[in-house]
């Protein structure tokens, strides 16, 4: 039985944007069976549950005066890694990973391992649980390319299921989870690589700049997981009690992906990524004191944009505030948006609609946030 948490306590302390008042009742689960067993107790008593892993991408509503959640909140606290047989090539390593295990630190030991695959993911938040949810990719890797699959307690069936990566439709930041099925990640299935040399391509350009490599190049897996937490601790995506711009759910916005048509209409100097339908994207060389002409897509072309880049075009910049608002934009990156001390989640929320409505205004695009929003 996994214990009930009384009295439950407030999610502010439990989330990274650091809001939040309490649930209707909290349960924490430090084993798988006692996660299977919370999570069918909340669905037989509530008619709303939330799984909490490590509060990295949730605002929560309410605050120590009052509001919370008007449901169940089944914390995930499980840890753990176990070699699993994988049929694949002689350097592939199999694992199965407990999901509330934290990512960074299934990042770190796999790096210190040679374990190449996700160390271009490494200081992303939160726990493994929650990874393929929304499908976390950053600076050139993606998790789709080394998932195998899950396990997952199903909701309308009660069981435990083993769903294959293609079971999920995993896509940019969403899945199948992300999309509707509901249910419990209770582990998470990886295949890596143990390459010889214990190095990886780079294929994300700022990461190639900062490492004075080319694209494509192979570098050590322990240089890239270096260099990757000094690009997000830059921009205060690493979590730090003593950085006031860690204090949010990192990127607030995921980059629109729009029509050929919309990318089309946009200035020249608008950051543009075809995913699919039009050409790779290559760089384009032009004279100085030249304007770039606007690139050309295929008519199927969908076209991913630049959130950060949209924000700051629409006169939002680092560090921007509003009166009387308690949430404001991270002075270190425009895409976060963070608690400047005591914010509620009117306070984030204000802070985002106007920044979708000064966007949308400009241009034409509307930002969709990428955390949960808990309504009370």
């Amino acid at each position: 039985m996994s214990p009930l948490l009384e009295p439950a306590p407030q999610l502010s302390t439990l989330t990274t944007m650091r809001v939040g008042g309490a649930a209707t009742e909290h349960w924490l689960a430090g084993t798988r069976a006692e996660l299977v067993d919370a999570a069918r107790q909340a669905w037989s008593e509530h008619e709303r549950w939330f799984v909490l892993g490590g509060g990295s991408n949730v605002v929560a509503p309410g605050d120590a005066d009052g509001g919370g959640f008007d449901g169940a909140i089944v914390q995930v606290a499980t840890r753990g890694l176990e070699r699993i047989a994988v049929d694949a090539a002689p350097e592939a390593v199999g694992l199965r990973i407990e999901a509330g295990h934290p990512w960074d630190e299934l990042v770190a030991q796999a790096v210190a391992e040679g374990w190449a695959g996700i160390e271009a993911l490494s200081g992303i938040p939160g726990s493994v649980g929650a990874a393929p949810v929304q499908n976390i990719g950053a600076y050139g890797q993606e998790l789709a390319s080394v998932l195998l699959g899950i396990e997952f307690l199903d909701e309308e069936s009660g069981q435990l299921l083993r769903l294959d990566a293609a079971d999920l439709r995993l896509g940019y930041r969403t899945s199948a989870l992300k999309e509707g099925r509901r249910g419990v990640v209770t582990a998470v299935d990886l295949v890596l690589e143990a390459s010889a040399d214990r190095a990886s391509e780079v294929r994300y350009p700022q990461l190639a700049t900062a490492l004075g490599v080319r694209l494509g190049d192979r570098v050590g897996i322990a240089d890239i997981r270096d260099a990757v937490l000094q690009l997000r601790r830059a921009k205060g995506m690493v979590l730090d009690d003593g950085d006031p711009a860690s204090v949010g759910c990192g990127s607030f916005f995921v980059n629109p992906v729009v029509s050929a048509a919309v990318a089309r209409a946009l200035p020249a100097d608008a950051p543009r990524w075809p995913l699919g339908g039009g050409d790779d994207g290559d760089d384009l060389v032009v004279p100085l004191g030249d304007e770039p002409a606007v690139p050309t897509y295929s008519p199927s072309a969908d076209v991913k944009l630049s959130a950060a880049w949209l924000i700051e075009r629409a006169g939002i910049g680092r560090g921007f505030t509003i009166p009387g608002l308690r949430a404001g934009v991270s002075p270190k990156h425009t895409l976060a948006i963070v608690n400047l001390g005591g914010a509620s989640i009117d306070d984030v929320l204000g802070m985002a609609t106007y920044i979708q409505t000064r966007v949308a205004s400009e241009f034409g695009v509307v930002l969709q946030p990428e955390p949960t929003i808990l309504a009370p």
